[in-house]
């Protein structure tokens, strides 16, 4: 863990709410010059806090309608196998985010798709088929009553 003082906290909170803010923006709002802010980003992004710079899409604007959470049990843990299990999630595009966890099932799967038959033949055909596999329960967001990726960093 890298020690954040209150000025890096400052900017890594402005950055998650606008990636897109530029040095002079981030300078004027911490009460910094350009160069020191600039070069807290430079050693944030070096230490790996700051790990990439995204947009956030509106998923229905760009035809994801479906978004699922399918809690996936494994049929043994061997190292192995949770190996070909995390290789083949990983190549699905489907599946945008992906758990390990503990609990009444191995893994929690965030899966956005374009309708339903979209989510069918991704259940059917990929998810389903694997060999590890042996129970999937899918659960089918309604609507989202908070969907925030900023990190609270106070």
């Amino acid at each position: 863990m890298i020690a954040l003082d209150e000025t890096d906290k400052k900017i890594l909170t402005l950055l998650q709410q606008n990636s897109k803010a530029n040095i002079k923006e981030i300078a004027l709002k911490i009460g910094l010059t350009q160069t020191p802010t600039y070069e807290r980003i430079k050693r944030l992004e070096k230490a790996n806090v700051i790990k990439k710079y995204i947009a956030v899409l509106n998923k229905e604007k760009v035809g994801l309608h479906i978004e699922v959470f399918c809690q996936v049990t494994l049929m043994v843990h061997s190292k192995e196998l949770i190996s070909r299990f995390e290789r083949a999630i990983n190549g699905m595009q489907e599946v945008v985010e992906c758990f390990h966890v503990a609990g009444n099932y191995d893994y929690l799967l965030k899966v956005i798709v374009k309708d339903m038959n979209s989510y069918q033949f991704f259940l059917k055909n990929k998810l389903s088929v694997l060999d590890s596999v042996t129970n999937v329960q899918s659960t089918f967001v309604m609507s989202a009553t908070k969907d925030n990726s900023i990190l609270n960093l106070t």
